[in-house]
C-alpha cells in the first residue's frame, strides 16, 4: 500500500474515533408492541422502537437461540420506527429487540420483547371451590387446566390489568392462590396455558370467572349505627317536649283553679272576722 493511502486510511480512522468520542453514550431504545404482546393466532401486531430523532437508521432483530436475525430496517431520521407483522403466527412469535444508528455509531440493544400467540390450543377451564363473593381479608385458590391436553405451564390475568404471576412448577392444573383479597381484586379473571417447550405458544383464554370483593359487614354496621342513632334522636326530641310541657304547666294556673281562687279567698276572710 502507499504511503499516501495509509496515510488517508490513518486520517479517516481518526476522523471517525472523533465522531464517536463527540456523540458519546447513545441512549439505549426502548421497545413495546401495540395493542398488546400477546396476539391472537393470525393476527397483527406493531412494534415500536424508541430511539432519538438524529438516528437514521432502525432495525428489529428476533431472538434464536441466543443469536439474533435482522428481521427488518427502517430508514429515515424519525423518533420511534414502526415495525408491522401483519400474521402472527408460531414462526413470528417470540423474542424481538432493536436498535438505531446515529451517524457512525450504533446504540446498544433495546431490552427483549416476547411476542406471544394465542390459539393454537383449545381454552382452558378456569374455576374455584370456593363462592366468587367474598369479604376483605380472605384467600381464594384458582385452578386452570385443560381437559383433552396436559398443559404443564399457567398464567392467571385480570382484565385491565398486567398478568399476575405464573403457575411454574409443572402441575396439572394450575394453582392460583389470591389474597389477603380487598376491593380492588374484584374484577373478572382468565387463564392461559402452553407447554414449557413452545413458551411463546398459548392456548385461547378460558372463559372470565368474575370475582367480586364487597365490605357489607361494614356497611350494616353504618345502617345499624344510623338506626341508633335516629332512635335516639326521637327519645330526646321526647323528653324535651315532655319537659317543655311540664314547664308551661307549673308556669301558667289552670283555668279551673283561677276560679276557686276567689271563693277561697272570701272564706279566709269570713274565718278571720269571726
Amino acid at each position: 500500500m502507499a504511503p499516501r493511502d495509509t496515510t488517508l486510511l490513518c486520517l479517516l480512522f481518526c476522523l471517525i474515533q472523533k465522531i464517536q468520542a463527540q456523540e458519546g453514550k447513545l441512549p439505549i431504545p426502548k421497545i413495546s408492541a401495540v395493542p398488546s404482546s400477546v396476539i391472537p393466532w393470525n393476527e397483527s401486531v406493531k412494534i415500536q422502537c424508541f430511539g432519538i430523532p438524529e438516528s437514521y437508521l432502525y432495525q428489529l432483530e428476533m431472538l434464536k437461540n441466543s443469536t439474533s436475525t435482522v428481521v427488518e430496517k427502517r430508514w429515515g431520521f424519525q423518533k420511534v420506527a414502526e415495525f408491522i407483522i401483519k400474521h402472527l403466527d408460531t414462526n413470528t412469535a417470540g423474542r424481538y429487540q432493536c436498535q438505531y444508528r446515529k451517524t457512525l455509531s450504533w446504540s446498544k440493544h433495546s431490552e427483549a420483547l416476547a411476542l406471544v400467540v394465542t390459539g393454537l390450543y383449545e381454552k382452558p377451564f378456569l374455576s374455584t371451590d370456593q363462592g366468587l363473593v367474598m369479604m376483605p381479608g380472605q384467600n381464594i385458590s384458582l385452578q386452570c387446566g385443560s381437559a383433552h391436553i396436559l398443559l404443564d405451564r399457567f398464567l392467571l390475568t385480570k382484565e385491565g390489568e398486567a398478568s399476575l404471576p405464573q403457575h411454574q412448577n409443572g402441575e396439572h392444573p394450575g394453582n392460583f392462590t389470591l389474597g389477603p383479597v380487598n376491593l380492588s381484586f374484584s374484577g373478572k379473571y382468565r387463564c392461559y396455558g402452553w407447554h414449557s417447550g413452545s413458551p411463546y405458544v398459548w392456548s385461547a383464554p378460558s372463559d372470565a370467572l368474575e370475582l367480586v370483593v364487597t365490605d357489607t359487614m361494614n356497611q350494616d354496621y353504618t345502617l345499624e349505627n344510623l338506626i341508633r342513632m335516629g332512635v335516639a334522636g326521637l327519645i330526646l326530641v321526647a323528653l324535651l317536649a315532655i319537659l317543655v310541657e311540664s314547664w308551661h304547666s307549673h308556669k301558667v294556673p289552670h283555668k279551673a283553679h283561677l276560679e276557686d281562687l276567689p271563693e277561697l279567698t272570701s272564706s279566709t276572710q269570713k274565718c278571720q272576722n269571726e
